[in-house]
């Protein structure tokens, strides 16, 4: 496996994020010149801090079913509304322009996202083809599409199930100018990537409604969509199991473990 890690700068913007790639090496005895699909992460941490339980973890259960991985360390409060996601846009923009270097199949770079990392992800998946991104970034609107989109717990909404903190962390004074447009769940169109949610009944900090409502919007728009809702456990359970568990021990929910396989045979289809 190659390890990287680089720096991703954004024009006008004095705060840098960071892409690290996980590479699975070719080798003569297994077709050399293959090309492996590629998830990208976006670790949860309400727009404050990004969560390393929702990381490198991940990443390595990617990494065993086949896939290369890379988990973007983007920009958080004070950092506000685009910076976040114009580092994400020219994160997948740079994995496809290097595509052949890292031998990354450039049609199959999928999204992931958890909690306000699921926003972010989100974000991209339904802004993808605005014409502020590629304008900003100096590329086509094709180069920044997401082939999938999996969210786990995801933020979504600004409405009465809206998680605030992780609003006010994004947009500080532009939530009254802009908190209905980052409200994603009314952003999803038709060209909005195929997804995979999931999310708990009884998360009491991030609603079950977030995911029931983006999903909705993709049924409505024609978007292939799995959503799975488990009964029971709370917010920002990782795998869910003791590899992600919090110092005290939070995080293990046997119930929610399969989410993980789940979402790789949604891959597999992708």
């Amino acid at each position: 496996m190659k390890y990287e890690e680089l720096d991703i700068k954004v024009e006008g913007y004095e705060e840098t994020g960071r892409l690290i790639l996980y590479l699975l090496d070719n080798s003569p005895e297994m077709r050399p010149e293959q090309k492996r699909p590629l998830v990208l992460i976006c670790p949860g941490g309400g727009y404050a801090m990004t969560s390393d339980r929702e990381a490198e973890p991940l990443a390595m259960r990617f990494l065993a079913m086949g896939y290369h991985a890379a988990v973007l360390r983007y920009s958080v409060a004070p950092a506000r509304y685009p910076l976040a996601l114009l580092q994400l846009a020219k994160s997948v923009l740079y994995l496809k322009e290097h595509a052949d270097v890292f031998f990354i199949d450039g049609d199959r770079i999928i999204v992931q996202g958890s909690s306000a990392g699921g926003h972010l992800a989100a974000s991209l998946a339904v802004f993808w083809n605005r014409p502020f991104l590629a304008g900003l970034l100096g590329t086509e609107s094709s180069m920044l599409k997401p082939a999938g989109l999996m969210l786990s717990y995801p933020v979504i909404t600004s409405g009465p199930y809206a998680h605030r903190g992780s609003f006010e962390c994004l947009l500080g004074e532009q939530e009254k100018v802009l908190g209905e447009q980052m409200s994603l769940e009314k952003q999803v169109t038709r060209d909005t990537p195929p997804t995979f949610l999931w999310h708990t009944e009884t998360d009491d900090t991030v609603p079950v409604e977030n995911s029931l409502l983006f999903f909705q919007a993709l049924h409505a728009a024609g978007v292939p969509a799995e959503l799975h809702i488990y009964p029971v456990g709370g917010h920002g359970l990782g795998l869910a199991n003791e590899e992600t568990a919090n110092r005290d021990g939070y995080g293990i929910q046997k119930e929610c473990q399969s989410w993980i396989e789940l979402a790789g045979q949604w891959l597999a289809g992708i």
